[in-house]
């Protein structure tokens, strides 16, 4: 069922014993929107913990609070009042799901969030979770202190590629000032980002030689199979080397993350990848979405740049 923002406020301070959770292979607005609303509801006498099924890129270990992220372990049960899911559908938030039997509050930003039988949030208009969260915050009456601002302008500067995408509104500008009045550091955020491991950058030289064109140079993509990913971190960054490429409309990665398990992110500068993204069982916003294709590489290629062939 959709409720509004206010509804959901009304529904989180009714319970005492919250879960968060977020997506697998959770990025700087999924673990930005937990970790502040973490805090926001421990500062209202809460007891909130959060689980992650996935490993989180070191570039994220530096915000405020990092180290209470727990990861779910086979057969745990965590009694909870209440399950707030951000960022994600639920199909995204792995073996989290069985932790607990609580009532579903779902708060997310993409427009290809379907919901269920369930409560859910839904604010497409906005820039990342961490602005819905944002807003929140005054629903609540919670305080955003310096540490809270921090996880939610990482939110905020990680899913519009710092302030560059078509997704950057003046309201989450104005956010970003007010976070920044706030206790915020921009130049910190943006340094813990921007780091890469060596293995991190020779990896980026591999994926780039593994480079291809498709329907006359508007299409690029890279792939990286299951041996070379297992050598760094993150691909973080790696598909907008390509995505500036000047004829490039729709650029893709393809990550094999363990056989048969190809991970696809893609972006756009004019094509809805979304739908790109949900026909193939994902999701995400216009101009950047991601699915999971569970195929060889080679197949998951062929899978992807005919569907992205069918957009065009």
């Amino acid at each position: 069922m959709m409720i509004t923002l206010k509804e959901a406020a009304t529904k989180i301070l009714a319970a005492n014993k919250i879960l968060i959770t977020a997506h697998v292979q959770p990025d700087g607005d999924a673990i930005g929107s937990t970790l502040a609303l973490m805090q926001m509801l421990r500062s209202l006498g809460k007891e909130a913990e959060i689980f992650i099924d996935d490993s989180v890129r070191k570039n994220l270990h530096a915000l405020p609070h990092f180290e209470k992220i727990r990861r779910p372990k086979a057969e745990e049960k965590f009694a909870a009042d209440l399950m707030i899911v951000l960022d994600t559908s639920l199909d995204r938030i792995g073996v989290v799901k069985n932790l607990t039997d609580a009532p579903i509050l779902n708060i997310d930003h993409h427009v290809t969030n379907k919901g269920g039988d369930f409560d859910l949030c839904v604010e497409t208009e906005a820039a990342a979770t961490c602005e819905i969260i944002f807003k929140l915050a005054r629903e609540l009456e919670a305080d955003i202190t310096p540490e809270v601002a921090t996880c939610l302008y990482t939110g905020l500067a990680t899913d519009t590629g710092f302030f560059q995408f078509s997704n950057t509104r003046a309201q989450t500008l104005a956010a970003a000032a007010e976070l920044i009045t706030l206790g915020v550091s921009p130049n910190f955020i943006s340094e813990q980002l921007e780091k890469k491991s060596l293995a991190e950058v020779r990896g980026l030289s591999a994926a780039l030689n593994s480079l291809k064109m498709f329907y006359d140079d508007k299409v690029a993509g890279i792939t990286i199979d299951h041996a070379t990913a297992k050598t760094f971190d993150s691909t973080e960054g790696f598909i907008d080397e390509i995505r500036v490429i000047e004829t490039v409309d729709v650029a893709f990665l393809i990550t094999e993350k363990a056989p048969k398990i190809c991970r696809v992110s893609m972006r756009s500068k004019g094509v809805n990848v979304a739908q790109i993204a949900d026909k193939l069982g994902g999701g995400g916003h216009v101009r950047a979405a991601g699915c999971t294709l569970k195929t060889s590489l080679d197949e998951a290629e062929k899978i992807l740049v005919a569907a992205i062939g069918e957009a065009l």
